[in-house]
């Protein structure tokens, strides 16, 4: 199973062009984790953001948004549960927003 699907003309490649390159070593750790989570997980990458789903229902875990120094984490533990939103910079501890990708890529059916 392919596990990228493109909603416009864009990879992750082209993707990471547009970022600062202060940005792109913590943006591929997020994205190599939320890819490790499981055989379902499926990569949309969209013209400023990449959204990680749970198979092809479309169940969204994770929707990344780059900025300058940081990434904008909005993780989905359900649809009647609050997402959490996370600023991340490439200085911080990863292991807290792996544990929160992790229970969001759990907590979607």
């Amino acid at each position: 199973m392919d596990k990228l699907i493109s909603s416009g003309q864009k990879n992750y490649e082209d993707f990471k062009k547009k970022l600062t390159s202060s940005i792109i070593p913590l943006l591929d750790i997020i994205r190599s984790y939320c890819l490790s989570l499981g055989t379902d997980v499926i990569e949309d990458v969209r013209m400023h953001r990449i959204v990680f789903c749970k198979s092809f229902s479309f169940r969204f875990f994770a929707d990344i948004e780059p900025q300058n120094d940081s990434l904008i984490i909005k993780m989905y533990f359900g649809r009647k549960k609050p997402q959490k939103i996370i600023k991340l910079k490439a200085n911080e501890n990863m292991d807290k927003v792996k544990n929160l990708l992790y229970e969001a890529y759990n907590s979607i059916h």
